[in-house]
């Protein structure tokens, strides 16, 4: 058929629903212009502005507005759609048909994938790089140490930094102390149980890459000036979230993890990992956490099923969420301790007896002062019943948030089965159960207040207006989205 209009079809990266919509038009043989938002986040407000609507995909036929991928997939089953492409066929743009990309996407978007051919960061030298490798391999201070009969290997005295300061840079006393602060705050050196400063006394220190850790950028080192937080975890997660989108099967339903494993740019990826080591996360903002955390999270969780494979059972679900980890800022991060620890305002895990962080812990002081709930839906672990993986940015972190609870509470999370008058929810919100309300009637209390208005939301509305409701929770489905 040849088209004299247009098809178009906004997206982001990442998006099965998105991968769904556009294979469907790819099999009945209809071109389409693919708008990603991830490539043009200045037309968000469009796709709002013209749909009513924050979720995708969104699909036009010239100035016509389709909806998402259920409801095209809904003119395809009734036969409708057949009827409504030979209009656009026939028919040329007008002046109200969204308008494709005008240009080619730039630096900062990268490609309409969101990624290029690798992470190219300009790294400026950190000027302190060349002291601390040097005091690494040169200066004859790494070695084991012993006190109160432990041992302490690969270490250095700080009392004995600052006296190869003093001897072999010429520094005076206060001047090597100060440099060994520095060498800290800038995450190339830490105290062994990260409980003081840098002194001039026997405490010991340790270089991060001398560190025993299994967290996946352990061994790596990162010799660069340290960039602004969260511009790291932007690149990271365009660059992993565009491999993503490439093995992402043409249904969404499934992501070949082998496949990106294989791909140089993955090597790429793991590589700049590294700069998470000796980022500043204390001076983020709340809105700075909440995107910088979850985009990191969902980005390990990708990193994890790569080189490690995903959890098969419930043992190794426990081990994947409480031992998958990364450096960040020189402290280790396990998934639980980012989604418990961090996000949630250090509340207690699935099971767990004890919060992630204790009152002595150094990573308390990077927790959210306040649990935020909606996390629970853009949090993504791998399995079917998890919400699809989004794109988060601080600027705009509380409207994604409410767009990703928004798309998940209209979708499989929430049913309401009027005639036994029950509420289906998802086991998410039994889980967390704290983080809204604790009981089930305050959970649903909380899912109707955050339900986008709707005919679900009616429902709901109805049910728990007139009472004698149930209120059920759904098994949790954690087959793996891997090919």
């Amino acid at each position: 058929m040849e088209f004299k209009g247009r098809v178009t079809v906004y997206s982001i990266s990442g998006c099965p629903f998105c991968a769904r919509a556009k294979s469907l038009l790819t099999e009945v043989g209809v071109p389409y212009v693919d708008i990603n938002l991830d490539a043009y986040p200045e037309r968000r407000a469009e796709v709002q502005e013209r749909t009513g609507r924050r979720t995708v995909p969104q699909i036009f036929f010239n100035d016509k507005h389709i909806g998402g991928c259920d409801e095209l997939r809904k003119l395809y089953d009734e036969g409708k759609l057949e009827e409504l492409l030979k209009d656009v066929a026939e028919t040329s743009p007008g002046p109200d048909t969204p308008a494709p990309p005008s240009d080619e996407p730039n630096s900062s978007r990268s490609s309409p994938t969101g990624v290029t051919g690798g992470i190219t960061v300009d790294c400026a030298p950190d000027d302190m790089a060349a002291l601390a490798m040097e005091i690494r391999m040169d200066s004859g201070l790494i070695g084991t140490h012993m006190y109160h009969l432990k041992t302490y290997k690969e270490t250095l005295v700080g009392k004995e930094l600052v006296q190869w300061l003093v001897a072999q840079k010429g520094m005076t006393n206060e001047n090597a102390v100060q440099t060994g602060k520095e060498l800290l705050r800038r995450h190339f050196i830490h105290h062994v149980t990260h409980d003081h400063d840098f002194e001039d006394s026997h405490l010991f220190y340790r270089f991060l890459g001398d560190d025993k850790t299994k967290a996946l950028n352990g061994k790596l080192t990162h010799q660069c000036a340290i960039r602004p937080a969260n511009e790291v975890a932007e690149d990271l997660r365009r660059h992993i979230l565009g491999l993503y989108d490439e093995y992402l099967s043409p249904n969404g339903l499934a992501v070949d993890y082998a496949g990106i494993g294989r791909n140089p740019k993955f090597e790429q990826y793991v590589k700049a990992t590294g700069e998470l080591k000796r980022v500043d996360v204390a001076s983020l903002t709340r809105e700075q956490k909440l995107a910088f955390f979850i985009n990191i999270y969902n980005a390990l969780v990708i990193h994890a099923f790569v080189v490690r494979g995903p959890p098969t059972n419930l043992w190794s679900r426990y081990k994947f969420f409480y031992h998958t980890s990364y450096i960040i800022g020189g402290l280790v991060y396990s998934l639980n301790d980012i989604e418990s620890g961090v996000l949630r305002s250090n509340r207690k895990p699935i099971a767990a007896f004890r919060r992630p962080f204790s009152s002595s812990d150094s990573r308390r002081g990077i927790a959210l002062k306040q649990c935020e709930p909606r996390v629970h839906f853009a949090l993504v672990c791998g399995a079917k019943s998890c919400p699809p993986i989004k794109t988060y940015s601080s600027e705009h972190i509380d409207e994604e948030l409410d767009v990703a609870m928004h798309s998940f509470l209209e979708g499989s999370a929430c049913e309401v089965d009027t005639e036994h008058r029950e509420i289906h929810l998802t086991k998410i919100l039994q889980w967390y159960k704290v983080d809204f309300g604790g009981s089930s009637e305050e959970i649903a209390l909380w899912v109707v207040g955050h339900m986008p208005e709707g005919d679900k939301k009616l429902q709901l509305q109805q049910l728990l207006q007139a009472g004698h409701y149930k209120v059920k929770f759904m098994n949790y489905n954690w087959d793996l989205n891997s090919s």
